[in-house]
């Protein structure tokens, strides 16, 4: 994935409410994420394949991270 496609997919992922991040399982939420990112962006097949990859690889940060946003609140 390209840095700009990162940064952009770490932007969506701080604006997605953190009762998403928290409640969906994890097919869920890859599903959720991916379909949100490819609203803004006509992606190949097998950029969308490596997204879903690189999200799974990071659903435990990407909760953690939400955790840490609902104590904040």
């Amino acid at each position: 994935m390209s840095p700009l496609m990162l940064r952009e997919l770490w932007s969506l992922i701080e604006k997605t409410q953190v009762k998403t991040l928290l409640t969906l399982d994890d097919v869920s939420l890859v599903q959720s994420l991916s379909k949100q990112f490819q609203q803004n962006k006509a992606l190949k097949s097998d950029e969308i394949d490596m997204l879903r990859a690189y999200l799974q690889s990071k659903l435990s940060l990407i909760r953690d991270m939400a955790e840490g946003r609902s104590f904040l609140r």
